[in-house]
């Protein structure tokens, strides 16, 4: 076959395909039938890319008694209709979004769905009742009532999403990593939603992936769509996206027009004197062990994860008399924070009154405990971070103890921050335990709170006027393709 027939070939089966795409509107190849197969193509990129027109709420704010801040929040994210409060802890996003889901159901008269982590639901229904606002918890799809229900996310599967006029997630930084199957589920399970609010305390600035998952579940742009503009990946390491320099400046400018990162009722030019905490005192208790000869000829701090955790298993016996020691002297609430299970075993063994969650307690179980530690019933409470450490209030309670100390600030800032928030009046007390194989565990602690201070800092100041403007949305934003100008076809691939 010669070039010209080869070039003739193509081109008629490329007619061929577009006689197909014709047929798909009736065949009809007129103007009104191509803009008909327009349209149709339209709306299924729409559908691809989970556009939703947006249309917020405008109207007053009922009076539910809320903080100055909260008010100005709750407001923004109503007419936004879909947004993130990244507010840090204590500021009352449990408040601001019932007052956000109330109105939302009031001005659609449809339901409002709240997901959180484990026995928040119990403490967001008490936050409800304190603003005049009903919220039923449901566990089942039977137990749903008119208005707003909440539930646990690991719940959502027994729940049709799709009849729900608004959705808010609780402690949003579950959907932190993009390849988890719980953000994948919340994605599919809320793609049509009308009203969207994400709440949780202010992201790593750093952590770009929690932000695109963010903006991804809001229906402002895909996580890859963000990368994409903003991103490039970091030479050393592909695997590492950089954010583009000259793109500083309006990256974040876009991140508070959808998310408004705040710190304190400062920086929305509020009085923050209720917000000033007690003193916080953090003390390492250190305690020695011997140098195993098997392990080396001279004794050597950890310095691998792998070797941490090996110097906290040589240690256990050691750290957890140390600890019970010290919480059984005397009869306040004390929450212990373990890292491995037969840590959280022993302690539980060895403390005076102390009753353990773990991973492998029923979730009925696990709230039983948890409520009755918030209401004084259980005097010490032994558990994990990753299983009590977000979302919980427990200003009852200002003795705290690590017993194991996990490799991550924001796990550890979380479990301290569940009782030194507002409404704490005494000051805390956080006793960390560890061997002197392990090193200074308080120093490192704090090293890396001054850099977590200092990146916030930064993010403050990009985004801090952006925040304070009157921010509105309806649609998604996503990148269109808009040609300018006419493709010419060469001579030579013309067909004759």
């Amino acid at each position: 076959m010669s070039l010209n027939q080869s070039i003739r070939s193509q081109a008629e089966m490329k007619k061929a395909h577009v006689g197909d795409l014709a047929g798909s509107v009736g065949r009809d190849t007129t103007l009104g039938g191509i803009m008909a197969q327009d349209e149709e193509y339209q709306r299924f990129v729409r559908d691809k890319l989970g556009i939703v027109t947006r249309r917020g709420i405008e109207t007053p704010l009922r009076d539910y008694g809320l903080f100055p801040h909260q008010t100005d929040l709750v407001k923004w994210a109503l007419r936004r209709a879909t947004a993130a409060i990244f507010a840090d802890t204590g500021l009352g996003k449990s408040r601001m979004q019932v007052a956000w889901a109330d109105m939302v159901h009031r001005h659609t008269g449809g339901d409002v769905l709240i997901l959180a982590p484990l026995a928040v639901a119990e403490q967001t229904v008490g936050e409800g009742q304190s603003i005049g606002v009903s919220v039923t918890h449901a566990r089942e799809e039977d137990q749903l009532r008119p208005g707003i229900n909440i539930t646990n996310y690991d719940r959502i599967h027994k729940f049709n999403c799709s009849k729900f006029a608004g959705v808010v997630l609780d402690e949003s930084s579950i959907i932190k990593h993009h390849t988890a199957k719980t953000l994948q589920t919340l994605l599919d399970a809320f793609r049509h939603t009308q009203f969207k609010l994400c709440a949780t305390a202010t992201p790593a600035p750093n952590d770009w992936t929690e932000l695109g998952n963010h903006s991804e579940f809001l229906g402002v742009r895909s996580r890859s769509e963000m990368l994409a503009e903003f991103f490039v990946h970091d030479a050393a390491d592909t695997g590492t996206w950089r954010l583009k320099g000259h793109a500083r400046n309006i990256f974040w400018q876009w991140v508070a027009s959808w998310g408004a990162m705040i710190r304190s009722p400062a920086d929305l030019g509020h009085d923050a004197s209720l917000y000033a905490l007690p003193p916080l005192h953090v003390q390492q208790h250190t305690v020695e062990i011997e140098h195993n000869p098997a392990h080396g000829l001279f004794p050597m701090e950890a310095q691998s994860l792998m070797e941490r955790r090996d110097a906290r298993k040589q240690s256990m016996s050691e750290r957890v008399m140390a600890c019970s020691e010290i919480v059984n002297s005397n009869d306040e609430p004390w929450v212990v924070w373990c890292d491995l299970n037969a840590e959280g075993d022993f302690l539980e063994k060895s403390i005076r009154g102390a009753v353990q969650i773990s991973g492998s307690d029923d979730a009925d179980v696990k709230e039983k405990r948890l409520h009755d530690f918030a209401h004084g019933h259980i005097r010490v409470l032994v558990s994990k971070v990753s299983i009590c450490g977000f979302g919980l209030n427990w200003q009852h309670c200002r003795n705290m103890a690590f017993v194991g100390v996990t490799d991550s600030f924001e796990a550890y800032y979380q479990a301290v921050r569940r009782c030194w928030r507002f409404g704490q009046r005494h000051p805390v007390n956080v006793h960390v335990f560890a061997s002197n194989l392990e090193g200074a565990v308080v120093a490192n602690l704090r090293r890396k709170e001054m850099d977590a201070k200092e990146m916030a800092d930064a993010m403050a100041i990009e985004t801090i006027d952006a925040i304070r403007s009157e921010v509105l949305g309806r649609t998604k934003e996503t990148n269109i393709y808009r040609p300018d100008s006419v493709i010419r076809v060469p001579k030579f691939l013309e067909v004759v």
